[in-house]
């Protein structure tokens, strides 16, 4: 059974062997039918997974600007948990804001006002 690797967790290949395969696929993917047929040659000469390289090569690309980063369901729901925060905060503010006015408005040891 395979071992789950996290992010910071040390993988079988290093930095420089990483690097080495992606820019093989990226300089050399014209000189194959598509990018799966690149992928396929370039980790037949490493001994990796061919999705291993695949990822690394899709974080390159986003790294490089070329492609946009691919949001997984967690991030999906991140995204929606930030914004119904930013939302509470928001109706918190409103009714601290409220509270405040109407017990003013309501102590009766408040000085009626001039205008009044």
């Amino acid at each position: 059974m395979g071992v789950s690797r996290g992010p910071g967790r040390p993988g079988k290949f290093g930095p420089e062997t990483r690097e080495r395969a992606v820019r093989l696929v990226l300089e050399n993917a014209g000189r194959f039918r598509n990018e799966t047929e690149a992928l396929k040659h370039v980790c037949g000469q490493f001994g990796m997974h061919k999705e291993t390289l695949r990822r690394w090569v899709r974080e390159a690309r986003v790294q490089l600007g070329e492609a946009e980063p691919v949001m997984d369901w967690k991030d999906h729901k991140i995204a929606e948990l930030e914004k119904d925060k930013a939302e509470l905060e928001q109706t918190i503010e409103i009714l601290k804001a409220a509270t405040s006015f109407f017990a003013r408005a309501c102590d009766p040891h408040q000085q009626p006002s001039a205008s009044s």
